[in-house]
């Protein structure tokens, strides 16, 4: 199991606002144990910003392609982005 830190921002498109999916991937993402944000952006996509061990961020990225039971994801775009050392994961708005 890897423990190095790596950190992705991912942008999920779909509909994925006014469903509960910023809750759930809350909980998610705490369940495994990574930090970072989840908030709306003005186009009606959901960015999440995602940090930790690399195993649980990529749980988190699959996570992510399939969302709650009551959103349709229809795409995600991640790109790289270098750790921060942050902690905690919060719903940013």
């Amino acid at each position: 199991m890897s423990t190095s830190s790596i950190r992705r921002i991912v942008r999920v498109s779909g509909s994925v606002q006014g469903v509960g999916f910023r809750w759930a991937a809350a909980d998610h993402a705490e369940a495994l144990g990574v930090s970072g944000t989840v908030r709306n952006l003005l186009d009606g996509t959901v960015e999440a910003d995602v940090e930790g061990p690399e195993d649980a961020v990529h749980q988190m990225l699959d996570w992510l392609e399939q969302g709650p039971t009551s959103a349709r994801v229809s795409g995600t775009e991640v790109r790289e982005e270098r750790p921060r050392g942050t902690s905690g994961f919060r719903i940013a708005g």
